[in-house]
């Protein structure tokens, strides 16, 4: 019996909702709560103006990501050209129409919603090459020709980033992307090739750089040489991680946040605030959370008999484990400051919406795991 005429009896909603990793949601509900908490911190002992609208955009995340686990992962397939589409579209909008804030153009209004397309591509983008390399034999992964099209997707939203810009997401989708083409079965020698190409192109790509950018590489090679301007931010940062100790000052008792040398402490430079506060021992109980919340994800991508689910799991759990990688080696400076929210802690709508959609989709590859699907895929019966 060939795979596109296997027949799986359909699960009942109430056999979907039972198979959802319970455990695994009580994972994300601890960390998300330590964000909360933190936020709370952050200003001072009081819900407004971040920790109640976290809690609220978390329980919506909540809700969506069961929604989306429990929809037939063969339906997702079919509409996952049609997601990103229409992301792209709405990060074309932000080019035309964005709104401006904080000296960049990532955001755009749809009625009484301002969303940020760049996160919400990187879930999309997810989607799209997980369906575009399910269609394809080993035989094609071979194909130069074959590659094209994925190649030209990540560089049509990567490059619409970049233009707001955002250099930090458009280096997520690339990385991301070029996991995605590995697990796909794209050989080696190509990435080495890709990889000397884009070196030698560094000086070229300098030229393209905003002023500001080209700042944060110069100031991370040398963070002492302008200390009171460009690298004000890391400094504070080092200092502020340095003084948590091992078991840190205590719950809103850390200096350098509360009395503002910390910048940005309720997005980028919150794991900095969570590590004076509560010190190694605090900072190594969130990365033990992130641990299992990504052992889970990698695991349920390799328990999937489907390449589709597959790759959209490994999909998000690596651009999980790239917004925890960027965010804290940023604040420790080990690279320089781009902007990445740590995940489920930093203050964002559109991020926390996003994540908790991704985790969705991460669910509904294991709700649906042993569910088979034909290189047609998308036609197949639902």
């Amino acid at each position: 019996m060939s795979i596109e005429s296997f027949s799986r009896p359909q699960l009942t909603l109430g056999q979907k909702l039972w198979s959802i990793q319970w455990f695994f949601v009580l994972l994300l509900c601890v960390t998300a709560g330590i964000g909360v908490a933190m936020l709370y911190s952050a200003a001072n002992g009081s819900f407004d103006p971040w920790a109640g609208r976290q809690l609220v955009r978390f329980g919506v995340g909540l809700g969506a990501m069961i929604v989306i686990a429990v929809i037939d992962i063969r339906l997702w397939l079919r509409y996952a050209y049609v997601l990103y589409a229409l992301v792209l579209v709405l990060l074309i909008g932000v080019d035309v129409m964005g709104t401006i804030g904080m000296g960049a153009q990532r955001w755009i209004r749809l009625g009484m919603v301002t969303i940020q397309p760049s996160e919400l591509m990187k879930i999309a983008l997810v989607l799209a090459l997980a369906r575009y390399f399910h269609s394809g034999s080993i035989e094609d992964i071979g194909r130069i020709r074959f590659l094209m099209p994925p190649l030209l997707m990540v560089l049509a939203s990567s490059a619409l980033v970049l233009r707001q810009p955002d250099l930090g997401t458009a280096l997520m989708l690339i990385v991301a992307a070029g996991v995605m083409f590995f697990l796909a079965g794209v050989r080696l020698w190509k990435f080495w090739t890709l990889g000397i190409a884009a070196l030698g192109a560094l000086p070229i790509a300098w030229q393209f750089l905003h002023n500001y950018q080209k700042q944060r590489v110069l100031t991370f090679l040398d963070p002492e040489r302008d200390p009171l301007g460009a690298g004000y931010h890391i400094i504070q940062s080092k200092i502020a991680l340095g003084s948590g100790g091992l078991f840190g000052k205590g719950f809103m008792a850390g200096t350098q946040a509360h009395l503002n040398f910390l910048p940005e402490k309720q997005t980028d430079f919150v794991f900095t605030m969570m590590a004076e506060e509560f010190g190694l021992v605090g900072g190594l109980v969130l990365l033990g959370l992130y641990v299992l919340i990504l052992a889970y994800g990698f695991a349920i991508g390799l328990r999937c008999l489907n390449q589709f689910g597959r790759l959209v799991a490994l999909g998000v759990t690596t651009t999980f484990f790239l917004y925890i990688f960027i965010n804290i080696a940023m604040v420790m400076g080990l690279i320089p400051v781009v902007g990445v929210p740590l995940p489920l802690i930093s203050y964002g709508g559109t991020a926390m919406l996003t994540l908790m959609a991704g985790f969705g989709f991460l669910m509904g590859c294991w709700v649906h795991r042993d569910v088979l699907i034909g290189r047609r895929g998308a036609n197949d019966d639902l």
